[in-house]
This record gives structure tokens, sequence and C-alpha cells, in this order.
């Protein structure tokens, strides 16, 4: 019934989707001001929840059509698609550096890390506590035993090797990809236990009617609803800034909050949608993110040119050691009954609470 309503309701959703999409273009095509950011702000939300949820289905379809594990698609296309906005940033970061021909100490590239780090941490904490809170998930323990435990030892090995040299240079990031693409390799040689694990935990599935659309339309529901997610994202960060600054709230609060989970919302979107319908996909959103982000995304950056870090205190003090125990948290809740309960997701709020607070106030003082 379920999957019948969805097939009906697909030609509707498209449908606001082309709307919001076509509004907010002509929103911001208008002379800027603060009513028409909240407009934009508000409509931008609506074509993320949209978009998202098209996103989702085609890569159930996906799934199912394949034979494939939907948590394979969560850990590999789901979580390389949203952490495309980190990938971007950290590809024009070092672009930038490259092409202003200084040296590393000049041109220290601090902002492609700390988005990095900044992005776990927001995953990590906000997001998974945000979708446990509303859906509390269950794993199973062969999830936590691979995925789990790379996603702590990918943030573990990219601290060491900053904090040998304060650098990444392009044979560690050359590194880091390797490992991601072996990570790769081991899912698909290991996809049919994969699949039957996540048949153990979400029980027998139901036949559903194969859903009527070609390859290249599921394909085009993949990169669309993706292409959209990502763009409304930016455009809600963007409209979120404008009304912050117009209210005069401290640029410190802006960059701790709007700005870093303006670049995790697609996460947050995906994994809500998801967490209702396959949790598969929502686990490996949420997981295969993080290990995305700090072998793949960082690694690629480094590959264009190698990331210094200068002398931040902030960076080393707090947004490392925070990422790092959120992670190491996340994985202690986890693992205690292989349940995610909703108060250990409220305990993860809280914790990206402190680290606003902190960050604001470091940012006084340093």
């Amino acid at each position: 019934m379920g999957e019948a309503n969805a097939e009906s309701n697909r030609p509707k959703m498209a449908a606001y989707t082309l709307a919001f999409t076509l509004a907010i273009l002509v929103l911001m095509m208008a002379s800027e001001s603060f009513w028409l950011s909240i407009g934009i702000l508000l409509l931008s939300t609506g074509l993320l929840i949209l978009s998202a949820d098209m996103f989702v289905n085609a890569v159930k379809t996906v799934a199912r059509r394949f034979g494939m594990s939907e948590l394979i698609i969560g850990l590999t296309i789901v979580s390389i698609g949203t952490s495309m906005p980190e990938i971007l940033v950290g590809v024009s970061s070092s672009l930038e550096v490259a092409a202003n021909g200084c040296t590393p100490e000049a041109c220290a590239s601090d902002f492609a890390l700390g988005n990095i780090y900044g992005s776990v941490l927001v995953q990590i904490s906000l997001v998974l506590g945000i979708v446990v809170m509303i859906h509390p998930l269950e794993v199973r323990p062969d999830w936590l035993a691979r995925d789990g435990l790379l996603m702590f030892l990918a943030v573990i090995v990219l601290t060491m090797l900053i904090l040998i040299d304060a650098k990444l240079d392009r044979m560690e990031g050359l590194i880091l990809c390797l490992v991601y693409l072996m990570y790769l390799v081991n899912l698909i040689h290991q996809r049919d236990d994969i699949r039957e694990d996540e048949l153990i935990l979400k029980g027998p599935e139901v036949d559903v009617t194969p859903v009527e659309m070609n390859d290249y339309a599921l394909l085009a529901s993949v990169v669309v609803g993706l292409s959209l997610a990502i763009w409304s994202a930016t455009v809600l960060v963007s409209s979120a800034t404008n009304i912050a600054e117009a209210m005069s709230i401290p640029p410190s609060f802006i960059g701790a909050t709007v700005t870093a989970i303006g670049t995790s919302l697609p996460e947050l979107a995906v994994a809500l949608t998801a967490a209702r319908h396959s949790k598969g996909v929502a686990i490996g959103t949420l997981i295969g993110s993080n290990i995305t982000d700090p072998l793949l995304s960082i690694g690629i950056t480094a590959l264009v040119h190698p990331v210094t870090i200068g002398s931040s205190d902030i960076f080393f003090y707090l947004i490392i050691p925070a990422t790092i125990i959120t992670t190491g948290l996340s994985l202690l809740f986890m693992y205690t009954d292989f349940k995610f309960q909703r108060w250990e997701g409220g305990v993860l709020v809280g914790c990206y609470a402190i680290f606003v607070g902190l960050l604001i106030a470091a940012s006084n003082i340093i």
C-alpha cells in the first residue's frame, strides 16, 4: 500500500519540486531584502525536503532493481553524493592556494581541514542526534565492526598525519584515497553477507510491484534529487546568513552554526527521510559520510595541493578533540545494545551545543 501511494504521489511531488525551484529562482532575481530572505529560506527548506525524498526513493529503487543492499547504497552512492559540498569546498580551497603561488606558511589552508572536521562533528553529533531523537535506529554488530570502526579510525589516522608536521602532502592524500578505495572493494566483496544481515534486521521484504521506471529515468531521479538537495541547502545557508547578519547576530555564531550545519543539511534531510523508509540507507548515509570526508574528501584536496595548517589554537585544542570525542561517544552508544535510543541522540545534540558555546567563547578570547 505504501509503495502504491508513493507511486501515485510521484507526479504530484515532481510538480511541487518544480514549483518550489522556480519560485526560489524568481525570488533570487528580485532585489535583496530581509523579508525576501525569509521567503527564500522557507522555500529552500521545502525544496530540500522534497528533493531528499526524491533521492531516497530513487536509490531504494536502484537497490531493489539490482538486488543490492540498501546499506551499501547508503555507504557509497548516498554518502559520496551528500559529501560533494565538502569535496568541492576542499578542492576549490586547494586550487585557490595553488593559484596564489605563495609559500605553504603564507597560504595555510586551514579552511579545507576545518570544513572536514566540522562536517564530521556536525554529522556525528547534531545530525545523528536529531535523526535518532525522531527515529530510533537499530544497527547490526557487523556494521559497527566494519563501518563504524573505520569511521573512527579514519578520523584518528587523519589527525595523526596532521599532527606529525602540521600538513597533509600529496603522498598522504593518495594513501587516504587508496584506503577509501580498498574499503569500497571490501564492501563489494561482502555484498551478499551484508544483504543477508540487512534482511535479518528488517525482516522478510514484502513483495512489491516493480517501479515502472526505465534506467535512464531512474538515473535522472538520483542525479536531480541529489543536485537539488545540495543546491537548496546552499541557498538555505545563504539566506539564513543574510537574515542573521540583518539581525546583527555575531559572525562567530553564524560560522559555528549556520555555515557548519549548512554543508551537512543534505545528510540530515536524506537521513531523516531514509529513517522512515530504509534503516540501511539512513545508517549508511550517517556512517558513510563520516568515512568519505576524512578519507576521500580531504585526500582529493591534498592531491590537488598539499594542505598546510596555520597556528590555529581553536583547531588543535577544540575542533579536533571535540570531533574525536563525539565520534567515539556515538560508537559507544551503538555498541551498548546495538540500538540508538532517543536519549542518546539527545546527549549527542547536547554535545554539539556545548561545542558551539565553547567555540563562541574561544573566538572572543583568542
